[in-house]
C-alpha cells in the first residue's frame, strides 16, 4: 500500500515540476513541495517497517521542513 502511494506521489510531484519547467509558470510550486513532503513521508514510513530507524528520522524531520518552506 505504501509503495503505491509512493509511487503516486512521485509520479504528481514530477508532473508538477515538468508543468512549471516547461511553461516557466512556477504557481505550483507550493503544491509540488506539499506532494514532495508526503513523498517524504511515505519514505520515512517504509524506511521506519523495515527498521532502519536513522533513515526513516532522517525522512521525517525532511517531510517537516518541507512542511515549513510551504508556509
Amino acid at each position: 500500500m505504501l509503495k503505491i502511494l509512493r509511487y503516486v506521489l512521485s509520479v504528481v510531484t514530477l508532473l508538477f515540476a515538468t508543468y512549471g519547467v516547461v511553461t516557466e509558470d512556477f504557481t505550483f510550486v507550493g503544491i509540488m513541495i506539499l506532494f514532495l513532503s508526503l513523498t517524504m513521508l511515505a519514505l520515512g514510513i517504509e524506511a521506519f517497517k523495515k527498521e532502519e530507524k536513522g533513515m526513516g528520522v532522517f525522512l521525517i524531520v525532511v517531510f517537516f521542513i518541507f512542511l515549513l518552506c510551504i508556509h
